[in-house]
């Protein structure tokens, strides 16, 4: 294998945007045949499976790579066409981003204000837990991401942003009703805990280390998926939580939340990761994301 055909390249892609190879081939303007025989003749030339015939298709992992790749050939033929003046009078540039819901909450969206207007910009953020969002960056579908991961996605660079504070808080009535008369940490694992989702951790590694043991937070747990919803569960009294420092300051000083610990915050650190691409439109906003996460998130 000498080279990645460019026409074989795009229609991978737009079979896996599209789902099926019909939807694609009426996409592409060409014959469901055709589109067939491209796929094939990839799959031949890099030697590996690259598409599930599955309904919707999906991609394999090396087909994950290939598709990543196709993403990229669109991003930078893109910012050529601009800097060459061929794009329509005032189109935006997309930049799609993956950012967990507490930053979205707090400090992300001003560092997007940041960013020059001019070119005009068009963002497309997905909302995911900061464990996660490298999947997004891994599966092609955003630019960058928001991450907790240190380890750059392949194809991507890693910087470090700062550590997102949280503390264990709760209403003054849910900790009356729950936690007054027991040991903290037999507490927390029995109490009525709020998460943000299944795949939220949060809560659980503070109890593990509070208790120095494996067990988690208590069973008893109501998901409440958004950040403004998880803060305000918390601070109705339907349960404890992990808050972010910047959510919570004006709660505490109030009244309306006390912090259980407030001595054994969790720092989540958090990182930058995007495509290694010659991009003037993932420069820009890395730079914004960067600035603003050094003048909001702990070192």
């Amino acid at each position: 294998m000498t080279d990645l055909p460019l026409d074989q390249v795009r229609t991978l892609l737009a079979v896996v945007d599209e789902g099926t190879f019909d939807a694609a081939a009426a996409a592409l303007h060409v014959t469901p045949s055709a589109v067939s025989q491209r796929v094939k003749a990839l799959e031949q030339r890099t030697g590996r499976v690259l598409l599930l015939r599955t309904k919707p298709v999906r991609p394999t992992e090396s087909g994950e790579i290939v598709v990543r790749f196709a993403r990229q050939l669109a991003r930078l033929e893109r910012d050529t066409r601009s800097e060459l003046g061929m794009n329509g009078a005032g189109e935006p540039t997309r930049v799609t981003v993956a950012v967990n819901a507490d930053s979205l909450a707090t400090w992300f969206l001003p560092a997007l204000t940041r960013v020059p207007r001019e070119p005009p910009f068009c963002f497309e953020l997905h909302r995911e837990d900061e464990t996660v969002t490298a999947e997004l960056l891994r599966e092609g579908l955003v630019m960058a991401a928001v991450t907790s991961s240190p380890d750059a996605v392949t194809g991507c660079s890693v910087r470090s942003l700062g550590s997102m504070r949280y503390f264990a808080a709760a209403s003054p009535g849910f900790a009356a009703a729950f936690l007054d008369d027991v040991p903290l940490d037999e507490g927390l694992a029995r109490a009525p805990v709020i998460t943000f989702d299944r795949r939220d951790d949060l809560q659980d590694a503070f109890v593990r280390r509070l208790r120095r043991g494996p067990d988690g937070a208590s069973r008893l747990r109501h998901a409440v998926p958004t950040s403004e919803g998880f803060l305000d569960a918390v601070v109705a009294g339907l349960g404890w939580g992990m808050v972010p420092e910047a959510q919570a300051g004006e709660l505490l000083t109030d009244g309306r939340l006390i912090s259980l610990v407030p001595e054994r915050a969790l720092d989540v650190p958090l990182f930058w990761q995007q495509w290694k691409l010659d991009s003037p439109a993932l420069a820009a906003v890395a730079s914004a994301v960067a600035a603003t996460a050094a003048e909001t998130l702990r070192g």
